[in-house]
């Protein structure tokens, strides 16, 4: 057996991240409004997306989108994460989410909903169950942190 990992870590003004295989981890900036992905897909179609060799629409249709290069378990007793720290700040949004999240919506779609601030409103379940109408493969996991 093999998993993937995100993972935060929050202290005051930082949030400090590892990851490990094709879950991701989403920044959205409650002072720019700049939405970026910080972790790297650990897949081949990663990589071929990441060095211009394939564009958004044929890495989201590739049929081996989902083969890891790195993960946890299995053969793979060391393991490189990708770690990294970024700047928070009140208000600031962070998603983990699993590969069938991305797979189901596209991120102007996750934005859209990162973007909405009301009262009783569940941005993880609203993003959770619109992956799955949209696509349906894949489990879709999202976990979605504010700073206050």
């Amino acid at each position: 057996m093999q998993t993937t990992m995100s993972l935060c870590w929050f202290t005051p003004g930082w949030m400090y991240f590892g990851h490990i295989g094709d879950t991701r981890i989403y920044h959205l900036s409650a002072e720019t409004g700049e939405f970026r992905q910080l972790t790297a897909d650990d897949t081949h179609v990663g990589w071929l997306l990441r060095n211009g060799k394939l564009t958004d629409y044929e890495a989201r249709t590739h049929p081996r989108r989902n083969l890891l290069q790195k993960a946890l378990g299995g053969e793979n007793q060391f393991v490189d994460p990708q770690v990294g720290a970024v700047r928070c700040s009140r208000g600031d949004a962070f998603l983990l989410c699993s590969d069938g999240m991305n797979e189901g919506l596209y991120e102007h779609q996750i934005l859209e909903v990162l973007r909405v601030h009301k009262a009783g409103f569940n941005p993880a379940k609203i993003l959770v169950e619109s992956a799955v109408k949209g696509d349906g493969r894949d489990n879709a996991t999202a976990l979605v942190v504010r700073v206050v």
